[in-house]
């Protein structure tokens, strides 16, 4: 437990040192947008991982969440003058509460039937952003008039976005590798496990389930909500079906049941089609090819198959030769001997 709580630290450590000095390396505030968006997705994805990886419960409507947080707080801020840390937090537990009410019923589901029941609610969430034009913009997004400010500190510019949305993404990290490591973590890893035995063991599976379901959807709708404040324009795709896809293969890409594979996975699949802009019209097909390769090659993820390969080179350098044990031959000999 020590060891894994060093490792978790040191971790965190070596992300706060790489957080720090991206935006000094940055060319430009192009490159310190691209970061921040990483820094979205990927505290979105570390929620989202903690229902999908830990808790082996599918959802394919989480972006709903994060566009009702994105909307609340826009609506809130926009059109009634609410201050924007109050209309975040009341999103939130707004959407909290709209999870908790439909997490029971759904998460009795299981698989194709759970991953059908939370798509049609982010396609129901989808649906009614788009078409209460009085009151969300409809199709063509609602835009924000004030800027995010809190006692008077204005948030503006990407260079101050950037440190708030990476102080964030540190602190959910944190939070969720706690999370992990807590009773309701071991829950979550025995429901994932067996959901039958954890009954029999005395966990009480469903309050479990509803109980993460609603932390993950909190979280999107936090990340939601600053995203409005940061992009001025909040439109329903944000909420559509294949926001909430690509949330789910940043999780899966980067590696279920693992919180920097989250990570890793959100930020490789916000910059990689920036990176591949030069290709033109063949840019989604080589994503594709990408994210089909590491899924035939590496089946558990970007994160938890580097560890394991740079687990096993760092065993294999530092296992002593055995005294008096043959060489390893570079290659078969003949047969009947093996040379002179």
């Amino acid at each position: 437990m020590r060891r894994l709580f060093a490792s978790r630290l040191a971790g965190l450590a070596v992300l706060a040192v790489i957080l720090i000095i991206l935006p000094f390396v940055a060319p430009n505030t192009f490159y310190l947008d691209i970061l921040i968006l990483c820094g979205f997705n990927a505290i979105a994805a570390v929620g989202l991982n903690l229902l999908i990886g830990f808790a082996g419960q599918i959802s394919l409507g989480h972006a709903g969440f994060f566009g009702l947080g994105a909307y609340g707080s826009a609506i809130l801020t926009s059109t009634y003058g609410w201050p924007a840390l109050g209309a975040m937090l009341i999103s939130a537990a707004a959407v909290g509460a709209l999870a908790l009410v439909i997490a029971r019923p759904i998460l009795k589901l299981k698989g194709h039937y759970l991953a059908m029941a939370t798509l049609g609610v982010g396609i129901i969430i989808s649906i009614v952003l788009e078409t209460e034009v009085w009151l969300t913009g409809g199709p063509d997004g609602f835009i924000l008039t004030e800027d995010f400010s809190i006692l008077g500190f204005v948030l503006a510019g990407e260079e101050r976005w950037y440190w708030v949305v990476a102080g964030l993404l540190l602190f959910t990290i944190w939070a969720a590798q706690n999370i992990v490591d807590s009773p309701l973590g071991r829950a979550l890893r025995a429901v994932h496990g067996a959901e039958v035995g954890a009954a029999v063991a005395g966990v009480d599976t469903a309050r479990v389930k509803a109980l993460i379901f609603v932390v993950s959807a909190v979280i999107a709708a936090l990340v939601g909500s600053l995203f409005a404040h940061y992009a001025g324009i909040i439109t329903p795709e944000k909420a559509g079906f294949f926001k909430s896809i690509e949330l789910v293969t940043m999780v899966v890409f980067g590696g279920m049941a693992s919180t920097f594979g989250a990570v890793l996975g959100a930020v490789t699949l916000t910059a990689l089609p920036q990176a591949l802009t030069i290709f033109e019209d063949f840019e989604h097909m080589i994503i594709g090819a990408i994210l089909m390769g590491t899924m035939i090659f590496m089946p558990r993820g970007l994160a938890p198959t580097l560890n394991d390969l740079l687990t096993k080179r760092g065993r294999d350098r530092g296992q002593p030769a055995r005294p008096g044990a043959p060489r390893r031959a570079w290659g078969r000999g003949r047969r009947g001997g093996g040379g002179r």
